[in-house]
């Protein structure tokens, strides 16, 4: 989530510290650049170094450069041991030029977006881009422009992929793949190596394919390969071909409203009956924080790119008559949606249940939808002492010691080996409502057994919320147990998650709320 590691608070609460922690975020990120143009990791890489020795390397001054290697440590980019700093691993695989999965040319690439985002108070107030290339442009300085892009996107493009390819394990692909504004190829080359019965043809404009044609015959895949160069919004001169596969990554958030739908329909035109449409892409419903800077830098440095909803994406396919799946998050901050004409087809991908469900669940309005085992649960015997002594509600029905002990608990999980983990937001009857959504979308997925725990007393009748004491419920068909009042340590539980929980010290503070959903 962005810098959220290296904050203190977590990034929907408010206060004067988290707003000093917007406020000096570029300081992480130009500290990276200095040290990703220094190329520090490559001084360190066989060996690690002194101060001393890094500053004769770079012909700087110790005094300055000191401070800086300390700040990389902060920053987890270094470690130091006695005098010696050396790289941490993430440093080692993503940051030492000549490496396979090297992304330097990638953090580079965003350093010269700096320019754009100074001027975004002038961009409001134009509602768009005020800073564009210069019109005199030469085609050396074009070319090496477009040169630089590839590289900066490459490596990206080629994690991205591995990512991609598990949900097309066990289908054994032929024919042709269809790449849409392909950039690097990356995307088409990691299906090439998979599927070694599949060519690709590659749209893009002259200027694009020309470099990517040289990287594509490095690679040995050129003899599978065919080039098109077009403007993606004219029409498209394989329109007549049938594709087992066409592939639109990163490039929805390219283009307007006006022109997405058009793009969409020439894909799926392009699509054979029982072939496959991909979507690859940033959507607001998976890492909203990163897809809405995102939609700014789209304002800032495109002529009229944007971050469009998984939902409004989904409906246009639609439109063009294709099946699609839900929005499938990966692991890092872009989504796929699948698409096909034939319906059956995607029961053919390799899309477990669980991740189906997940999505379906977020698009629900939960803030987060993880995914842990039950075994991370922690259930402690303390936790009633809470509800008896300091909770006005103790003794309502579904409260301490109408709910389920501590024991109970523990008990029912030796049932389930995997659970998912639910934040949302007040009011409490809007959140316990959607997790029962949750927990009744997760049935009809073939969980049988789903059962939700929630936050707080349960608040979904007006009467018993009211202050009915007698322990009785006239709704036990909707009324399920709270976490705590059911022994599950909240704030144990959620940390072991990843995620950051804080005692509330004033009334006005961001409040979230927790529930668990045991699938199996």
């Amino acid at each position: 989530m962005g810098l959220a590691p290296f904050f203190k608070h977590n990034p929907q609460e408010v206060g004067p510290q988290y707003l000093e922690d917007l406020a000096t975020g570029y300081w992480f990120s130009e500290a990276l650049f200095a040290a990703v143009e220094l190329e520090v990791f490559s001084l360190l890489e066989s060996k690690g170094m002194t101060t001393a020795e890094i500053a004769s390397a770079l012909e700087m001054p110790v005094s300055g450069l000191g401070r800086f290697l300390q700040a990389l440590c902060a920053i987890n980019l270094m470690v130091r041991d006695g005098e010696r700093y050396y790289n941490t691993k993430l440093a080692s695989d993503y940051l030492v030029p000549d490496k396979s999965d090297y992304q330097g040319n990638s953090i580079l690439w965003r350093k010269g977006l700096r320019q754009g985002w100074q001027n975004l108070t002038e961009c409001l107030k134009a509602g768009g881009r005020v800073n564009f290339p210069v019109e005199e442009e030469g085609p050396e300085q074009c070319a090496l422009r477009i040169r630089k892009y590839i590289n900066a996107m490459d490596n990206i493009a080629r994690t991205k992929v591995e990512e991609i390819l598990p949900f097309f394990k066990g289908l054994d692909l032929k024919g042709e793949i269809l790449d849409v504004g392909t950039g690097s190829g990356a995307i088409a080359e990691g299906f090439l190596k998979q599927f070694p019965s599949l060519s690709a043809t590659l749209l893009d404009i002259q200027q694009v394919l020309n470099y990517t044609r040289e990287l594509m015959d490095k690679t040995g895949f050129g003899k599978r390969v065919s080039y098109i160069p077009i403007n993606i919004l004219e029409p498209w001169a394989v329109a007549k071909r049938g594709f087992d596969l066409v592939i639109l990554s990163n490039i929805i958030h390219a283009y307007s409203e006006e022109e997405i739908p058009l793009i969409l329909d020439r894909a799926a035109n392009c699509l054979k009956s029982g072939g496959f449409l991909v979507i690859h892409d940033f959507f607001p419903e998976h890492c909203s924080a990163k897809a809405a800077l995102l939609d700014l830098n789209m304002l800032i440095n495109t002529y009229n790119g944007r971050i469009f909803s998984g939902t409004w994406v989904r409906e246009q396919l639609a439109m063009s008559k294709l099946y699609t799946t839900e929005l499938i998050p990966l692991a890092t901050d872009t989504a796929l949606i699948f698409a096909v004409k034939d319906q059956k087809k995607l029961a053919s991908l390799r899309l477990d249940a669980r991740t189906r469900l997940i999505a379906r669940i977020k698009a629900m309005g939960f803030e987060q939808v993880l995914s842990i085992a039950t075994e991370t649960i922690q259930v402690a015997d303390w936790t009633d002492l809470r509800c008896q002594y300091g909770c006005d509600r103790y003794g309502h029905a579904h409260c301490p010691p109408n709910s389920p002990s501590p024991q109970k608990t523990r008990d029912v999980l030796k049932d389930f080996s995997h659970a998912l983990l639910l934040e949302g937001e007040p009011p409490g009857r809007t959140f316990q409502t959607m997790v029962l959504d949750a927990e009744r979308e997760a049935f009809l997925a073939g969980f049988h057994k789903a059962f939700a725990y929630w936050s707080g007393p349960c608040v979904l009748c007006t009467t018993c919320a009211a202050g009915a004491t007698d322990g009785t419920c006239c709704n036990t068909r909707d009324a399920r147990p709270s976490m705590e009042g059911a022994g599950i340590d909240v704030f144990e539980t959620v940390r072991r998650a990843g995620l950051n929980l804080r005692i509330l010290r004033d009334k006005g503070e961001y409040v979230r709320y927790f529930a668990l959903l045991l699938l199996e």
